[in-house]
């Protein structure tokens, strides 16, 4: 992502769905298989590529960081992604020092230092400004920290997402006082064979190439690898690249794609 984002259609459903959620103050559970681009477009909502340096090292200001207070200023979302071991005591105090330096970001956007007087600072200090917690890897939440978010759901009024795996929806069904308010639910989908046909033009056009519609032999052996699913495409590109560096060649055929799909473990589900 860090290289190029291209916004597809199951990216523009996705921020339609996080809006949606972060509107009505609710709770939202988007699930899909691995790789279609759930995380990558989370991180995309959340300004999370702009933010994360300063958010998690919070180091010495610069005059650049006015951007990233801007972004989280209009995103007012906090990314949370919790570690296989993270126990409920270790996710209410990381996110809730992301909540706090994220509020501290907007506040720097809102009322740059030297601004205000001091009875504004002393109606803004403290306020908080985020909207929605995303949780990437929601599977990795034992029942106490599915509990203490649902607290802070109903506490602090700020809506909420967990997005994981097909089946995250009836993981959570099993919890009635969590499930009972999920307003919101959101498949991810793969990539269809019109959208699939897009990305591959940009990535022919990134190798300096023009894909032919008209002969789209090539592109459908990239469709039956991939079946549609987003980071194995990402891998498999470099691959195509480096077959055709090593063998001299100019022209992506259907033995180069399988060159390259036989460097890599295809592990779509």
């Amino acid at each position: 992502m860090s290289q190029r984002f291209i916004v597809t259609k199951e990216h523009r459903r996705f921020t339609e769905f996080a809006d949606a959620v972060r509107r009505g103050h609710t709770i939202g559970l988007c699930f899909g298989s691995a790789g279609v681009g759930k995380t990558l477009s989370a991180r995309r909502y959340a300004h999370y590529e702009k933010a994360h340096d300063l958010l998690t090292y919070w180091g010495p200001r610069s005059d650049n960081d006015a951007k990233i207070y801007a972004a989280l200023n209009r995103s007012r979302t906090v990314l949370y992604t919790p570690s296989v071991l993270t126990t409920p005591r270790t996710l209410k105090d990381e996110l809730t020092q992301a909540i706090t330096r994220t509020n501290m970001c907007i506040e720097q956007h809102l009322v740059p230092p030297g601004t205000a007087t001091p009875e504004a600072w002393g109606w803004r200090h403290g306020r908080n400004y985020v909207e929605l917690i995303i949780v990437d890897e929601a599977e990795r939440l034992r029942p106490a920290a599915l509990e203490l978010l649902r607290d802070r759901y109903d506490r602090d009024d700020i809506a909420l997402i967990l997005i994981g795996m097909p089946g995250l929806e009836k993981q959570f069904s099993h919890y009635p006082q969590f499930y009972s308010r999920v307003g919101f639910a959101h498949q991810y989908r793969p990539l269809g064979q019109d959208e699939l046909l897009f990305v591959l033009e940009r990535h022919w056009r990134s190798l300096g190439k023009t894909l032919d519609p008209d002969d789209f032999t090539d592109a459908q052996a990239i469709a039956r690898i991939t079946r549609g699913n987003f980071r194995l495409l990402e891998r498999l590109f470099p691959q195509i690249q480096r077959v055709l560096k090593i063998n001299e060649l100019d022209t992506i055929t259907n033995d180069v794609i399988e060159a390259a799909q036989s460097t890599l473990v295809i592990g779509v589900t």
